[in-house]
């Protein structure tokens, strides 16, 4: 490419100067850049590279099956790494769900679910059903296809496409203790006015023409690692049950080992109907998800047309499934969600004593190797900063400059969509005490140093 050429690769931003940098090596909990910077990984992306990069186990894997099979059309044959992880995310589950769809990510995941959840109450009715209203919640992430933008909820990367979202699609109120609850408000409290809200929202539509409530059980990206409160699963698996609805629970981001649990609804012991798993599922070394079928939609299927209407190209592609089967044996072998929920409750202290009295901290919260900071004006009123300060940018791009050299997930709108500025630490399974100490120590200078930045604009 010419110097006065523009790069051909379309990246979010088109321009020249907001081109991210590039990688040109990777391994264990660090990347290499083409300007020589050594960058610690204190995110695994978006909460995907479980096991850190260059895993020699996952790589042998990959390599053998690329001999063997690389790919099939999976409605003409199936493979044996498909069929192994499928038996071991269903193994995963204790018996709870019993079938496992694997696709290529989490935009798909959550489609085929939604898609999952119509055809459930379709194939008991002849083909027809008027269950077609989907219950989402505010402050969500989904993805980005249509159907998953239609029941996420982050601002900036819908409004844009507003005219084309599904307008069957509703929102109550997520469960947001710090942001939520109201003065002198019990835990248990909160969770009834959230299960009100949500019954009242299944009568304003008609209790009988709803398909599904969706929600991730600890919101990443959206909110900033906020944790359901103790009940308040429980409390909307109620709701669901009492009215014939289905459950469906994202884990796409928070699932499979991040929360210190192997799935983030066994803290509280609350299973979906259905389930979508991806990120930590390849742990980066293959574009794989999941979805998770409890017996109950499967025996419908099974009673009806006896297969679920949907199929893609990619579909339990050998290379993603062997990648994922390989990562996800690895975690177990070592014992590594274990590691991740001790490591994690080190790694929620540390940032608490670090950072928890920093001027621009309202709440570090999280759970296992999923942590958020949100960031503040105020720490009382808890009024969000001025979204043109542009904060959890300043953060992310500091942490890649020489002297600092470490990636933080950014990102805002945790307190209303728009407003608000908050960033995720999510580092490996792998992590150990060192680590989580070096991680903090580097995130506190790109704290220390934007601090220094904005004080002037925020004392005026």
């Amino acid at each position: 490419m010419g110097s006065n050429e523009e790069p051909t690769y379309l990246y979010q931003s088109v321009t020249d100067s907001h081109s991210p940098p590039v990688v040109t090596s990777a391994e264990g909990m660090y990347f290499t850049l083409e300007n020589g910077l050594k960058i610690l990984d204190a995110t695994c992306g978006a909460a995907v590279s479980a096991i850190g990069h260059g895993n020699e186990q996952v790589k042998e894997a990959v390599i053998r099956q690329v001999n063997t099979v690389a790919y099939c059309h999976p409605g003409f044959f199936s493979n044996s790494p498909a069929l192994e992880l499928a038996d071991l995310l269903i193994d995963s589950t204790n018996g709870r769900l019993s079938r496992a769809c694997i696709l290529g990510s989490g935009s798909e995941a959550v489609e085929a679910a939604m898609k999952l959840a119509y055809q459930y109450f379709a194939e008991q009715t002849q083909g027809t059903t008027q269950r077609v209203n989907f219950i989402a919640r505010r402050g969500s992430w989904h993805g980005c296809t249509i159907a998953a933008l239609s029941v996420g909820d982050i601002k900036s990367r819908r409004t844009l496409f507003e005219p084309l979202l599904l307008k069957n699609v509703s929102k109550v109120s997520p469960c947001h203790p710090w942001r939520e609850m109201r003065d002198g408000e019990s835990v248990e409290e909160y969770v009834a006015r959230l299960k009100d809200e949500l019954e009242a929202e299944f009568q304003r539509l008609g209790p009988e023409t709803v398909a599904a409530f969706i929600l991730e059980p600890m919101v990443g990206t959206a909110l900033g690692c906020v944790t359901a409160a103790p009940g308040y699963l429980r409390a909307v698996r109620e709701v669901c049950d009492r009215h014939g609805a289905l459950l469906i629970f994202d884990e796409i981001m928070c699932g499979l080992g991040r929360t210190g649990a192997q799935h983030a609804w066994q803290h509280d012991d609350v299973a979906p109907d259905i389930q979508t798993v991806g990120k930590v599922l390849g742990g980066g070394y293959g574009p794989v998800s999941a979805v998770l079928v409890n017996e109950r939609v499967i025996n419908a299927l099974k009673r009806g047309s006896g297969s679920f209407a949907h199929g893609q190209t990619y579909q339990a592609q050998p290379l993603g499934c062997v990648a994922a089967l390989a990562t996800q044996r690895y975690i177990r072998e070592n014992n590594l969600v274990e590691n991740a929920r001790r490591m994690g409750a080190y790694l929620g202290e540390q940032l608490k004593v670090h950072l928890g009295d920093h001027p621009l901290v309202g709440d570090v919260r999280g759970r296992g190797l999923f942590w958020g900071v949100e960031l503040v004006r105020d720490k009382v009123s808890k009024v969000p900063l001025d979204p043109e300060l542009g904060l959890a940018k300043r953060i992310r791009a500091r942490g890649l400059e020489k002297g600092y050299e470490v990636c933080i997930f950014s990102a805002t709108g945790a307190a209303d969509g728009w407003k608000g500025d908050q960033f995720l630490i999510a580092p490996a399974f792998t992590v150990q005490k060192d680590d989580v100490d070096e991680i903090v120590r580097r995130v506190v200078r790109v704290m220390e140093s934007v601090w220094k930045d904005v004080h002037a604009a925020l004392a005026g």
